[in-house]
């Protein structure tokens, strides 16, 4: 287990900001970081849509009607929000304010949109882009799925290459080719921007005045 807890009150928290098209294996991918880096949160984002049977508020979504996500946008909570199949997500930016001040690390899984602008609004956030080894590839896992029709794999695969080139903008590409080896290089990225020295200046006035 790794666990940076005891640096937290030295520096201001990482927002890790991670993307993928579907089939890219990046929810096995953050569950396995989050086993890794016990003290790393999951940024619950905001929504209109009805709660399944399986999910809880405060743990999956903060689960909220039309009325209340509309005011909130009003009143510029969001730091980025966006409708979706009729229902509203959106990523609450007093959440972010107070982890990067505790000194708590973030993990949000979103979209390209709604990290562009996350980037165009927030400095500092760290921005990792999860990618197939090939398009082949990430039709084969689609598929084996057992879960869209075949004109939901389609529209997938056309959505796939829209996002794919948005990665260039990103900071880290993780090609999932092999699992273990991308949960690796997920865990190094993290442990790397974890060390560097603009964030750890407090750590160095604190323990070394």
């Amino acid at each position: 287990m790794l666990n940076e807890s005891r640096l937290s009150p030295a520096r201001p928290g990482i927002l890790f900001v991670v993307s993928a098209p579907s089939g890219a294996g990046k929810t096995s991918l953050c569950r396995q970081i989050f086993d890794k880096f016990t003290d790393l949160r999951d940024s619950i984002s905001f929504t209109t849509r009805p709660m399944r049977p399986n999910e809880q508020d405060g743990i999956d979504y903060r689960f909220v009607d039309r009325p209340r996500f509309e005011a909130m946008i009003a009143a510029g909570d969001f730091v980025e929000w966006a409708e979706v199949h009729g229902n509203l997500y959106g990523t609450a930016l007093s959440a972010l304010s107070q982890a990067a001040s505790s000194g708590a690390d973030l993990l949000l899984e979103i979209d390209c949109q709604g990290a562009l602008q996350i980037r165009n609004a927030l400095s500092g956030a760290v921005f990792i882009f999860v990618l197939p080894p090939n398009f082949t590839e990430l039709e084969r896992r689609l598929r084996g799925r057992m879960t869209d029709d075949e004109n939901t794999i389609v529209q997938r695969l056309h959505n796939a290459r829209a996002e794919i080139s948005q990665a260039r903008w990103y900071d880290y590409t993780i090609v999932n080719d092999d699992f273990n080896s991308a949960v690796h290089d997920f865990g190094a990225i993290i442990s790397a921007e974890r060390c560097r020295t603009r964030l750890l200046a407090g750590f160095v006035e604190q323990h070394f005045p």
